[in-house]
């Protein structure tokens, strides 16, 4: 299997998807969008996967993101400083203009990432919901 293949958990990831059906989005915008940067969808729109568990439940994601800001940033401050010699305060400018860019983004993939953590592809999901569904008569 393909790492970014419809199936995986990068697949996911990657493209702000549902973890358990791969189709429905988890966001109500784009990926760098603006409007609504931090607004998740309560559940996903094709299976019915309840994306809010428990009440704190993306807590976790703080610390992925955090761990992953920080890697990045250290990375990129070395590399610019000591690679391309480029003096700390304008390497530091160019990380602050990336970061504000890519802030929503960041916060996006971590969240998905803590909750790929815990929810199992199942491609047969939406199937299931919608004979549910029909079973309900909702």
């Amino acid at each position: 299997m393909s790492l970014l293949k419809k199936g995986s958990k990068a697949y996911s990831i990657a493209h702000l998807k549902c973890p358990r059906c791969h189709e429905g989005d988890t966001f109500q915008t784009g990926s760098w969008s603006f409007v609504k940067p931090f607004d998740m969808l309560e559940r996903c729109p094709k299976c019915n996967l309840n994306y809010f568990p428990e009440p704190g439940y993306y807590y976790g994601a703080m610390f992925i993101s955090y761990v992953w800001t920080a890697w990045f940033s250290l990375i990129i401050i070395l590399f610019f400083n000591w690679y391309l010699g480029w003096n700390v305060d304008l390497s530091f400018g160019v990380l602050i203009a990336f970061m504000l860019v890519n802030f929503v983004w960041i916060f996006r993939v971590s969240r998905l990432m803590w909750i790929n953590v815990n929810v199992k592809y199942n491609p047969h999901a939406i199937e299931k919901y919608q004979e549910s569904q029909l079973e309900t008569g909702g």
